[in-house]
């Protein structure tokens, strides 16, 4: 892979828990967004597996394959100078086993680059985070409710990421014996997902490495991760939807192939394009 300029480490990360400065992640799966991601500032990229969903078309993420995730974070890792990369693990070397999840996070780092990979229920192996770790790879840990983990609490994977889907005060003790072992265990990072104020204050109190939050989190996290396609309005729904985001590319986007659509069919010079050449 290409050398990368100065970047932001993981002690960087851990001091700035310390001295109360957010740790901003976004979720990013191709070289365009990775270059405009990095030159924002952004502290740590994560190649998430909802690129099955938003690229690919899957049902769900869980359908991804390694190979997939190969290609996408190499092309990620080529926009990425200067912040941390991380890159999900697909669904299955995980659960196959530690020597298959060691032979994934080998692969993602020697073939394509990352910093950093991403574990999703990675409370239940324990002993796969100090594999890998002790391998001399970080372990980004994802725990909490997360599509691979839901329904061990009563929820289905699609309500998963809903509002409603937080972490309860009954939850909490657990959540906190989960933080604790994946720390234990040589994680470099906490993903907590849906904490809620609650469990996220406590859990973020409890550890002294890093513990930040996607769907579900808030300021009482170390930090904030978000899909850097749902920040800018990128999927073809955020069109029609209410919801406010830092800008609205699907709909400048519309907007813009619409215009094209109607210079073309009225035989209209083409913004942007090097003028042809009348016949002789």
């Amino acid at each position: 892979m290409e050398a990368k300029e100065a970047t932001v480490t993981l002690p960087a990360l851990q001091q700035m828990k310390r001295d109360g400065r957010k740790i901003v992640g976004v979720v990013a799966w191709d070289y365009q967004m990775a270059q405009i991601v990095d030159r924002a500032g952004v502290d740590l990229v994560s190649v998430g597996d909802t690129v099955g969903i938003n690229l690919w078309g899957h049902p769900n993420p869980l359908a991804i394959t390694l190979e997939e995730m190969l290609i996408v974070c190499k092309a990620v890792r080529r926009g990425v100078r200067r912040a941390l990369l991380s890159c999900d693990f697909p669904y299955g070397p995980l659960q196959e086993g530690t020597a298959a999840a060691l032979s994934a996070a080998i692969r993602l780092v020697k073939e394509a680059g990352v910093d950093m990979v991403k574990l999703d229920a990675a409370a239940d192996f324990p002993e796969t985070v100090e594999a890998i770790a002790r391998a001399g790879i970080p372990v980004f840990a994802q725990f909490g409710i997360t599509p691979q983990t839901a329904l061990q609490y009563g929820i289905q994977y699609g309500a998963a990421n809903s509002p409603g889907a937080l972490a309860t005060a009954s939850m909490t003790a657990r959540l906190l014996e989960e933080a604790k072992r994946l720390e234990s265990a040589g994680a470099s990072l906490l993903d907590f997902t849906n904490s809620g104020e609650l469990a996220g204050a406590a859990v973020a109190a409890a550890v002294k490495i890093p513990v930040i939050g996607g769907f579900g989190g808030g300021p009482w996290l170390d930090g904030r991760m978000r899909m850097a396609h749902a920040a800018i309005g990128y999927a073809a729904s955020a069109i029609d939807s209410g919801v406010e985001n830092y800008a609205n590319v699907a709909r400048i986007s519309l907007d813009a192939i619409t215009a094209y659509v109607g210079d073309v069919r009225a035989a209209r010079q083409i913004k942007g394009a090097v003028p042809a050449k009348a016949l002789p």
